[in-house]
């Protein structure tokens, strides 16, 4: 197949071109197409602006471009980059699918279990429809609705929620490894606050099984069956590492650090992948302790 990645030098992306980029012909988007040949290693062709891609041509499009969401504290100019660095290059995909005679088949856009805002310990589907009314929702749902433009007769769209993604080259995990390593990590504020996590190999293998699957469109929760509370967590994390975690984050603190952007760690999503399963797909880790064994930590 022929496939557009966008946000090839992305976690997800990086680990999407090492596995397709002997099976697949891809091309890859970077606002810097020479660093982001030389950081991936790959032969396919980087371009710099989607003029530059013929969509008659495709046969995908994997478009997980952004600035990630918790990488800066949320000022209002942070905020902006956050939604115009996934809004509007959304807007011009769906716009390029549109306007092309023959579109690809299929749009496999990204988004986030922050979709569905802060939530209590009930299991939340895709089915799900009371969402609570804050800045990560607001990302995603229009994000959403912009790549939803693309939809037609010959293209599916399916929407990843994804949950937070453990992985020994990057990401949340990576961030949360040195206090732990130092035995200084553990649980945040009450840490019943619930944690969809999926492990890189079956994040992978998720999109792959989109890619693949003519009848499938819609939303999906890219999250591994079993989340946990932070709390356990934290527990597996130390326990993974040889250490205890003993320590446990104050939510004022957590504020102080972080201001809005806490509300990330506060609160949570008791994702399921109902969909995904419905639809045949098996996790190679459903459980977070041995995701964690899996990874080189």
């Amino acid at each position: 197949m022929k496939i557009l990645l966008t946000g090839a030098t992305g976690l997800i992306g990086r680990a999407l071109v090492a596995h397709w980029q002997s099976t697949h012909q891809l091309i890859l988007l970077s606002r810097d197409p020479k660093r982001a040949g030389r950081l991936l290693g790959t032969n396919h062709p980087c371009v710099g602006q989607l003029s530059d891609v013929d969509f008659n041509q495709l046969d995908a499009v994997v478009n997980l471009a952004g600035e990630p969401i918790a990488a800066k504290r949320w000022t209002e100019a942070q905020k902006q980059r956050i939604c115009q660095s996934r809004w509007l290059l959304t807007e011009q995909i769906a716009g390029a699918i549109q306007q092309a005679s023959t579109a690809p088949s299929v749009l496999i856009n990204g988004s986030a279990v922050g979709f569905y805002g802060r939530q209590g310990p009930e299991p939340i589907s895709e089915q799900e429809v009371s969402f609570y009314p804050e800045f990560s929702h607001d990302v995603c749902a229009r994000w959403e609705n912009l790549a939803n433009r693309a939809a037609g007769e010959r293209t599916r769209v399916c929407l990843v929620r994804t949950g937070i993604v453990l992985s020994d080259k990057g990401g949340a995990l990576s961030k949360m490894l040195l206090p732990f390593r130092m035995g200084l990590g553990g649980p945040i504020a009450t840490g019943q606050q619930f944690m969809s996590w999926v492990h890189i190999e079956d994040m992978v293998a998720l999109i792959d099984f989109l890619l693949h699957q003519n009848e499938l469109n819609g939303p999906f929760n890219a999250t591994a069956p079993r989340p946990v509370t932070n709390q356990q967590f934290s527990q597996l994390l130390a326990a993974r590492l040889g250490k205890k975690a003993a320590l446990r984050m104050p939510a004022f603190v957590v504020r102080a650090l972080f201001g809005e952007m806490a509300d990330l760690m506060l609160f949570g999503q008791n994702a399921q992948p109902q969909r995904l399963l419905q639809a045949g797909f098996q996790f190679r880790y459903p459980h977070l302790k041995e995701a964690l064994a899996a990874l080189q930590l």
